[in-house]
């Protein structure tokens, strides 16, 4: 098979990847059907693509566009292509292969630049997922969340100084724990300025247990699916990738993170910051599980981070994440109206562009909030009267007052994959049936429902049937049955990459497009493997307590494998990182601050930079005991035995077939 190999690298909002090779296969993406040419062209009809506001507030303030030529790395590695979307044009007519509303919303997301918001306060746009905001004060600017990775972060000011003149940065405020939001602090000031206090670096309560955790506990799983969510696998052109909803898509730079030097910790701390002051309000578990608001009052400008922007947001991630409660970001979003409701002439958000004007503002915040609450309201009230989680999500409607809302499309979230997320948030995976409560594995049961059904030919007659009757939901999930029972089938393979594909041409939501059209291109070609991404940046590493890195290294031990292992070591890790004790027992692996076993069977004594390098992989673990960096004493063998019952992640693995 011959194949294109395209250098990338895949970061998220949320979790970290650097993907160095991907391939794309020869076999090409069919062309949309009749089928769904009439689903996509019917919602022409139903929403008000004559409404232009948008469009007219996405260009206002226009100081100047963004460098044209692509940004590169060191080693020639592409990390941002500023022409990556020029098939997206403002104007032009979905495609039959683009959702309407889709394609609509990717025209928007696709207009970047630097851009004036009011007085004193600017955004860059479209240089990466996430805007980056500069907020010029007394003696310098404030900058707000520096994109995802150093190197356009740095553009982005560099662009900013060439229009505004230079200042020096005397703050950075992080809105929350996602790594689109912090990974370019590197690039925007020196981390020599942030320790002697020149540069003071904002973040709201538990930012650091939560911007590294959620990198590190389950990173190779949330990463792959990543990889599927952001369609960094897909050619980007109208067939393929055409955005994420949310941006356009993420940088491939490198990500770093600093300790903050101030926190917000409660609703109604006031901070002066560069002359201006600050109304921070807490958010956390709305769109993070560590987010803040606030107010500059001189500014009358609401930031409100990721919780009221232009889409229905994720109250569930589909790379995997905590579910996130929709009630509480509802809440949140209403004290927002009520604290700042009554003065705010601009807001803004970390993503798309701002609305000016206070009935507009407070518009598009109730349409936000009322939203949310819905789902939550709704899918609890369908749950009482005894439908199951797909039952509701089945019948689960938004009123036309919301749903005809642009803000309220689920461009990056979707109602029906919220409501899901709502129903496990209280009520778990179970659905009271017990004939679901101890089901076969997908591999197994495929197999059962395949015998029953008469065989595999049996079941394709009537899936190609249904294909032509447009019917792809139903062919993808009964040709997927085929393909788990007998993943060798092809002719189930195709017809399910078929289905999958149309289903992607007709989705609104960015993420549903790229998962749909990326399962497509997996079952047609395979798995395409390149270098495993590394899930942790070294900041990120260099940022996990002790404690995390102790839970993480539990993570890996094979329970099973581990079973009737049984040792006690005692770890010192220096005045930096203090002493442990860990105990093997049962297939776990627990640990104890503070604490020292008098009968450990072994004791290791390394200082947390070492430990750091072995992380990083800069140094092997006998190697930094063959140069006296690592003291063990005791039964090492029992050490060894230990790391040996540890499993190693691979990342590709498969997502389509067993």
């Amino acid at each position: 098979m011959k194949l294109n190999k395209i250098a990338k690298q895949l970061a998220l909002a949320g979790v970290l990847t650097s993907l160095s090779v991907s391939a794309f296969a020869e076999m090409l993406p069919l062309d949309a059907t009749p089928a769904t040419r009439e689903a996509n062209n019917a919602l022409y009809n139903k929403l008000p693509f004559n409404d232009k506001t948008d469009f007219e507030n996405v260009h206002k303030g226009f100081i100047a566009p963004l460098p044209q030529t692509e940004l590169k790395g060191p080693e020639g590695n592409v990390i941002w292509n500023p022409a990556k979307y020029d098939f997206v044009k403002e104007g032009v007519k979905a495609p039959d292969t683009v959702n309407p509303s889709l394609w609509r919303q990717s025209q928007l997301i696709n207009v970047g630049g630097l851009f004036k918001v009011t007085d004193g306060v600017y955004q860059i746009r479209n240089l990466d997922l996430s805007n980056m905001t500069i907020v010029e004060g007394e003696k310098g600017i404030t900058i707000i969340d520096p994109l995802l990775s150093a190197e356009p972060a740095k553009e982005g000011l560099e662009l900013y100084y060439a229009n505004r003149g230079k200042k020096p940065v005397v703050a950075v405020l992080f809105t929350h724990s996602h790594v689109d939001h912090y990974g370019g602090i590197r690039g925007v000031v020196d981390e020599a300025d942030v320790k002697s206090g020149k540069v003071k670096l904002y973040a709201p309560a538990g930012f650091m247990e939560e911007a590294v955790s959620e990198n590190i506990m389950a990173g190779t799983a949330m990463s792959r699916r990543a990889s599927y969510m952001y369609g960094n696998l897909l050619k980007p052109d109208a067939k393929g990738q055409v955005g994420a909803g949310l941006g356009t898509t993420t940088s491939a730079g490198t990500v770093t993170l600093l300790q903050p030097t101030n926190y917000i910790t409660h609703t109604g701390q006031q901070e002066v910051i560069d002359g201006l002051t600050y109304d921070f309000m807490m958010a956390p578990g709305s769109e993070a599980p560590s987010e803040m608001l606030w107010y500059v009052k001189e500014k009358k400008m609401i930031e409100a981070a990721e919780d009221v922007t232009h889409t229905l947001h994720n109250t569930y991630s589909l790379r995997g994440a905590k579910i996130r409660d929709p009630l509480a970001w509802s809440k949140y979003i209403n004290d927002a109206i009520e604290r700042w409701g009554g003065d705010a002439e601009v807001i803004i958000a970390q993503h798309h562009w701002p609305t000016w004007g206070n009935d507009n503002i407070v518009k598009l915040m109730k349409g936000q909030r009322d939203m949310y609450r819905y789902i939550n309201d709704q899918t609890l009230r369908m749950a009482n009267e005894g439908l199951t989680r797909d039952e509701i999500a089945a019948n689960f409607k938004l009123p036309e007052s919301l749903e005809k809302q642009w803000s309220s499309r689920g461009y990056y979230g979707s109602v029906s994959h919220n409501v899901k997320a709502t129903y496990v948030y209280y009520l778990g995976w179970f659905d009271g049936n017990p004939a679901t409560l101890d089901e076969l594995p997908p591999e197994q049961a495929a197999k059962k429902f395949v015998e029953y059904m008469g065989g595999a030919d049996a079941i394709m007659q009537k899936a190609k049937a249904d294909y032509q009757q447009g019917n792809y939901r139903w062919v993808a999930q009964v040709t997927s049955k085929i393909v788990f029972a007998d993943p060798k089938n092809a002719d189930a393979r195709n017809l399910e990459a078929d289905a999958l594909e149309q289903l992607g041409y007709q989705a609104e939501s960015g993420p549903w497009r790229n998962f749909y059209l990326t399962g497509a291109q997996e079952l047609r070609n395979g798995v395409m493997k390149g270098p495993t991404p590394n899930t942790a940046s070294p900041d990120t590493v260099r940022a996990m307590t002790p404690e995390m890195f102790f839970d993480y290294l539990a993570v890996h031990i094979n329970g099973e494998k581990a079973g009737k292992a049984k040792a006690v070591f005692n770890v010192d890790l220096g005045k930096d990182g203090g002493k442990y004790k860990l105990e093997l027992e049962n297939g776990v692996l627990n640990h104890t601050a503070n604490a020292q076993a008098k009968d450990a069977d072994a004791s290791i004594t390394l200082d947390r930079a070492v430990l750091n390098k072995i992380l990083l992989k800069e140094e092997t673990l006998k190697q930094a005991e063959g140069n006296g960096d690592v003291k063990i004493t005791g039964d090492s063998a029992k050490l060894d035995e230990m790391l040996g019952y540890m499993d190693k992640f691979e990342f590709w693995f498969n997502i389509v077939t067993p």
